[in-house]
């Protein structure tokens, strides 16, 4: 039987004996968080990227898979609203890659690192029979507000996403911008939940809903589609748009939406918060159906 990466996190979860004091947040949201004193704490996360799965050397320079080896992990800072530290970054090089083309690797990581303020401090490097990969693991510091979590969405929030969805194979996911600064607003107007698109929109809504014990109800005619997707399906499913995906209530929406400062990214409602404990869509056509989780999965051909 086929165990998916959901499946596989909530066995990870449920089998957890972390102290919530020690730990504030554990498995299962875009950070962990990690209690250092009364009133101060640091989150972490960390992300490996592999050839052949988020990028091909084939095709792409290395620069460009450098930079976002570091924007991935910097998107999970954005998708919790806290504040980039530092960073280390390990690399499983493929025999005979050489010096030339690891200074390569590195400027593109170090262009991440200068444009969002989140130094390189570290890391490793090795290598192998096998292709490119590269893991970041980055620190991070909570902003004004506490960090913002998946399992926390309210009954009657607004869903929202940032920016556009769908198509982001065509080239966005490898030049997409973190959304930090528009995260940290997000959270000091009152975001209840929040979350980065990465795996698409269907698996992810459906993250909120699954840890947050709620429903969601989202109108296809509102979803904000890329250019570079050919159909709704695209925009729901695809993955790696690294936009934000938040729940608000009403009145801080309105707020949030008037002192809205980022003109070059868009800012929509989707939906809303409902009870239950799924995530519904209401098609073009006015039937609502479910909202199946069918982004990507990472683990789809794990066997247990």
């Amino acid at each position: 039987m086929s165990a998916t990466e959901t499946q596989l996190v909530k066995y990870f979860m449920k089998k957890s004996r972390l102290s919530a004091a020690k730990f504030p947040i554990g498995i299962g949201d875009d950070m962990a968080q990690v209690k250092l004193h009364k009133n101060d704490s640091v989150l972490i996360t960390t992300d490996m990227l592999l050839d052949g799965t988020h990028f091909d050397t084939k095709k792409t320079s290395l620069e460009k898979i450098g930079y976002k080896s570091m924007a991935a992990s910097l998107s999970d800072c954005a998708a919790m609203a806290t504040i980039p530290l530092a960073a280390v970054v390990s690399v499983a090089l493929p025999r005979n890659f050489g010096a030339k083309n690891l200074k390569k690797l590195h400027a593109g990581i170090l262009s991440a690192a200068k444009k969002y303020n989140c130094p390189l401090i570290g890391g490793d490097m090795t290598s192998w029979n096998e292709p490119l990969a590269v893991s970041v693991s980055m620190l991070s510091t909570p902003g004004k507000t506490k960090p913002v979590q998946r399992s926390t969405a309210r009954l009657g929030d607004v869903i929202c996403v940032t920016g556009n969805l769908g198509g982001s194979i065509i080239k966005r996911h490898l030049e997409f911008q973190p959304r930090i600064k528009e995260a940290l607003t997000i959270a000091e107007a009152g975001a209840n939940s929040m979350m980065d698109v990465s795996d698409g929109l269907s698996t992810d809504l459906n993250h909120i809903c699954r840890l947050s014990k709620k429903a969601a109800i989202i109108d296809a005619a509102k979803i904000p589609v890329s250019k570079d997707a050919e159909t709704l399906q695209n925009a729901l499913n695809d993955g790696e748009d690294f936009e934000l995906l938040f729940t608000i209530s009403p009145k801080n929406f309105e707020r949030l939406k008037k002192n809205w400062k980022f003109k070059k990214v868009k800012l929509t409602a989707i939906g809303k918060i409902t009870k239950g404990d799924s995530a519904k869509i209401k098609m073009l056509d006015n039937k609502i159906l479910n909202l199946f989780p069918d982004g990507y999965d990472h683990l789809k051909r794990i066997v247990k």
